[in-house]
């Protein structure tokens, strides 16, 4: 009989990091989660698997042992006004807690990326995260699932983040016209991105995964 593990999480308070913590707290393959935050919040799901940590990203603690990481760290260049402030939560902090995840010996990583991401991009926002993707996947880590998500859809306010005006717009001028989009330009719901990224950690094979965009959609956390 496989022992439930434990998943560390860091980045609980963004739209899929939400759906992440829900979907770990949910599953019989986790005995506990323990969320990495940078503050306290008041309507975090009630469970005896869930703990909390306040840690500053900038110099993270030693974590306590884990089997599994994952980051949904995120944020633009907008929100955190100025290039160099956005490479630091988004190249930075994402290595930084997989690092120290690798430390307390986990073996799995999951990675919330973006559609594009690519090393060599001329686009900064584009380059970061391939960057990012690079530095993860050298870690050491027996297995890496990375996905790369369109723009998301999601409740934002409802977590007490302000509006991004970017998803804003495409989605008034993408819905109507959907179906002809091709599917991996679609904005995508951070519920699926979630429950794609969870299924595929938990049969994830050795070596790094990346799950485009256009396998995100309505899964309800199948992985072809």
């Amino acid at each position: 009989m496989t022992m439930a593990k434990k998943a560390i999480l860091a980045g609980a308070s963004g739209l899929v990091g939400r759906e992440l913590l829900r979907l770990l707290l949910e599953s019989s393959d986790y005995a506990a989660v323990h969320s990495l935050v940078r503050r306290v919040t008041p309507d975090t799901p009630k469970s005896p698997k869930l703990s909390e940590q306040l840690v500053d990203f900038e110099r993270l603690p030693a974590l306590a042992a884990c089997d599994d990481v994952y980051v949904a760290l995120g944020t633009t260049i907008k929100v955190a006004g100025s290039p160099e402030a956005f490479r630091k939560v988004d190249h930075d902090y994402v290595v930084a807690v997989a690092r120290a995840g690798r430390a307390a010996g986990a073996e799995r990583l999951a990675v919330v990326s973006a559609l594009g991401a690519d090393p060599m991009s001329r686009v900064f926002y584009n380059r970061v995260k391939g960057e990012m993707q690079e530095a993860v996947a050298a870690l050491g880590y027996g297995s890496v699932v990375i996905v790369q998500p369109s723009l998301l859809l999601g409740d934002r306010e409802a977590l007490g983040q302000a509006k991004r005006a970017g998803e804003v717009w495409a989605r008034r001028l993408l819905e109507p016209v959907a179906g002809l989009i091709p599917s991996g330009f679609r904005p995508v719901r951070a519920s699926d991105v979630a429950a794609v990224l969870v299924s595929a950690m938990l049969t994830a094979a050795p070596g790094t995964r990346i799950i485009a965009s256009r396998e995100l959609h309505g899964s309800s956390g199948r992985v072809s």
